[in-house]
């Protein structure tokens, strides 16, 4: 299948572009006339650097998701629903991808496996709650709890992103203004030391080597921390050293908690809700795996998956990885025990949602005073050891 652009004249006599997944030209002026519009330029769509075909940000997708479910909760069918979408749409991307799903829909195609044929805009979450949905005739109510599950998503990584702009801010000040001191301020008094032929405290000898170095091989130094990260990004893309680093970082004191937190929270909100909707156990465990972003906790919701392959319970499996919270762990347990999993499950995510927000408040609390004071410690000693050399020419002068 080939993707292709296209302009057609609508019957009301509006002009109106999108994208079509079809074998060739042919087939896309066919399906845009049964759909009863007037083919005026098909061309093949334009490879993106990243694997072509358009793509909706977290943000634009809740949103698309949260418009459609109100108008067909409102009563309109899904066509008119798309088109009010294609209409409203706040940018030419979002634009592109509701006109490309309507086309498909038009022709004859779910909803479902219309948004399949766009994965850089529908996740594979988001395609079989759906396709559920379709299935059971509740595509209404379905849409509602997608987009519900997607805004919890953005707002609680809009949470933890906003938390920390400031001590990144922070952090980075602190360290433009040290750079700014050893190699701006502190080569002022240089001559001036060097003509008094005094001896120089070891600190501000010290500082001044520290200067000397940061001017001379600072570049070279970024140029060599650059080329480290790009190739320890490449290194992790393994699946090997991933699952080595992954686990190393929900060990990390602090931070690990959290993450760990972040993880039963995405768990749990994303099994709960497919669960909800009807999807069965197994194929909801293998829609969860994609959206945790932690191969060791991808690795633990593996092995669970096989046990309940077998028929047994998730909740030891997932308490052998560690990857997980103590008290999801409980509460999974509790959901099995009294077949109520998809409500546990949604409960336990609340519950971890909290935590998170919680722990990200802590951390911030930590952090900013800590990064400040740290700051203050080192201008502090820069500055003192320049007043030590002052007073010692001050005396030699004497």
């Amino acid at each position: 299948m080939k993707s292709w652009s296209y302009t057609a004249l609508e019957r009301g006599g509006r002009t109106v572009s999108g994208s079509m997944e079809a074998p060739d030209e042919a087939e896309v002026a066919r399906r845009l006339r049964r759909a009863g519009s007037v083919p005026l330029g098909i061309v093949p769509a334009k490879a993106s650097l990243f694997g072509g075909g358009e793509r909706l940000s977290g943000r634009d997708l809740a949103h698309v998701l949260r418009e459609l479910a109100t108008m067909l909760g409102a009563g309109q069918d899904l066509d008119r629903a798309l088109r009010f979408l294609v209409e409203t749409a706040a940018s030419g991307r979002v634009r592109r991808v509701i006109e490309a799903l309507r086309a498909s829909v038009r022709d004859g195609s779910p909803l479902a496996a219309a948004m399949a044929q766009h994965p850089r805009s529908f996740p594979r979450l988001a395609v079989g709650m759906v396709r559920a949905g379709e299935a059971g005739g509740t595509l209404g109510p379905t849409l509602e709890r997608l987009a519900l599950l997607m805004e919890r998503q953005q707002a609680l990584a809009a949470t933890i992103q906003s938390a920390m702009i400031y001590p990144s801010l922070l952090l980075l000040a602190a360290i433009g203004a040290v750079v700014l001191l050893l190699t701006q301020v502190l080569p002022q008094f240089v001559p001036l030391f060097e003509q008094s032929g005094a001896a120089l405290p070891a600190s501000t000898r010290f500082l001044i080597d520290a200067g000397d170095a940061v001017g001379r091989d600072g570049p070279a130094a970024l140029a060599v921390l650059l080329a480290g990260l790009v190739a320890a990004r490449m290194v992790l893309r393994r699946p090997g050293p991933r699952l080595a680093f992954d686990r190393f970082k929900l060990r990390l004191p602090g931070s690990g908690g959290l993450l760990r937190e972040v993880l039963a929270a995405r768990l749990c909100r994303t099994l709960g809700t497919l669960l909800q909707n009807g999807v069965a156990l197994v194929p909801a465990l293998a829609i969860t795996r994609e959206v945790l972003g932690n191969a060791a906790g991808v690795a633990a919701l593996d092995r669970a998956t096989e046990a309940a392959k077998s028929g047994g319970g998730l909740s030891g499996v997932l308490a052998e990885s560690g990857a997980f919270p103590v008290r999801m762990v409980h509460l999974l347990r509790l959901g099995e025990e009294t077949a109520q999993l998809a409500q546990t499950a949604l409960r336990a995510a609340e519950i971890h949602e909290d935590s998170t927000r919680t722990a990200t408040q802590r951390l911030v609390a930590l952090l900013t005073p800590a990064i400040t004071i740290l700051m203050g410690a080192v201008i502090a000693g820069i500055v003192s050891s320049l007043l030590l050399a002052m007073l010692s020419l001050n005396d030699l002068a004497q």
